[in-house]
């Protein structure tokens, strides 16, 4: 029987895991990702009832019901460093038995949501649209450091990325990775915009942003913009999306992206209600966890 040592199971004095301090039964199965642990709280006001709100760093959970359905809202902070910790802890909840550090016969599968916000860099995009991610490229090499197979990630894309960008050898290699078909068909609907997420392992020079340093690789993001595949154009920026795609797909949960666009990169405008817009994508997401429930 495989067992995991303390050095790398890493627990609190509670059996809890170490970075969310969570325990397996303080998780539903239908998980909510945001990122300011203050957006916590605005999903799961629309809950009719919270059982469970603990906060840790910056990993704020409540777990509730909506009806009969059990729900989580997790607060990831920034980066798929910080998806790296989130992903890993979870999947300990789903799979491991913290107390015996013994793998669980019958492991649960999550299925993940994240309700993001993100900055369009496509004119076919509008301020305030609600942007799907069917494929996310990831430039931050967190996922290399893991053994995956052929499923996980779409090789045909980020080469196409990486020849048009040119993509600089001394960076980490771009990886792409497709959303859940399941959660897709649950979710997306043709009145919603969809593409290609990138996304960035930082928010000023990675996206493009000088400020007080020049930057090295001016072009990266402007040639990008050409890329096309599956019929999609890249469609946006944030800095989570890929992470979790990658992770949903090598720890087998099912996971999907959803954004407001409240930055348009190509004119520099900002929209006048992002609370409007974020509001709008947590009830329009909320409305379809119904069909969930049973499955």
């Amino acid at each position: 029987m495989q067992t995991f040592l303390p050095s790398e199971l890493i627990l609190n004095s509670d059996y809890s895991v170490y970075h969310l301090h969570l325990q397996s039964e303080d998780i539903a199965d239908i998980i909510f990702f945001v990122g300011d642990p203050n957006r916590v709280g605005e999903v799961s006001q629309h809950f009719d009832f919270i059982e469970l709100r603990k906060s840790h760093r910056e990993f704020t959970t409540h777990t509730g019901f909506i009806g009969k359905i059990r729900l989580s809202v997790i607060s990831t902070g920034i980066g798929v460093d910080n998806i790296d910790i989130v992903f890993n802890e979870l999947d300990l909840l789903s799979k491991v038995d913290l107390k015996s550090r013994t793998l669980l016969p019958h492991p649960r599968k999550f299925k993940i949501i994240r309700l993001g916000t993100t900055g369009s860099i496509s004119k076919k995009n509008n301020l305030d649209d609600i942007l799907f991610s069917r494929y996310a490229i990831g430039i931050d090499g967190i996922p290399h450091y893991y053994h995956s197979q052929s499923h996980v990630f779409e090789p045909e894309l980020s080469q196409k990325f990486s020849q048009i960008t040119d993509w600089p050898n001394e960076l980490a290699e771009p990886y792409a990775v497709k959303s859940s078909d399941f959660l897709w068909e649950t979710f997306y609907e043709a009145k919603y915009k969809q593409g290609i997420t990138l996304t960035i392992n930082g928010f000023y020079g990675p996206q493009g942003r000088s400020v007080t340093l020049p930057l090295k690789h001016p072009d990266l993001l402007s040639k990008s913009t050409s890329l096309i595949y599956d019929n999609l154009s890249l469609s946006n920026l944030e800095m989570e999306t890929a992470g979790i795609y990658a992770f949903g797909k090598l720890l087998n949960h099912e996971v999907i992206s959803i954004s407001a666009v409240l930055a348009d990169r190509i004119s520099g405008r900002f929209s006048k209600t992002p609370m409007v817009t974020i509001a709008k994508m947590i009830r329009l997401t909320l409305a379809k966890i119904e069909v969930l429930q049973n499955i």
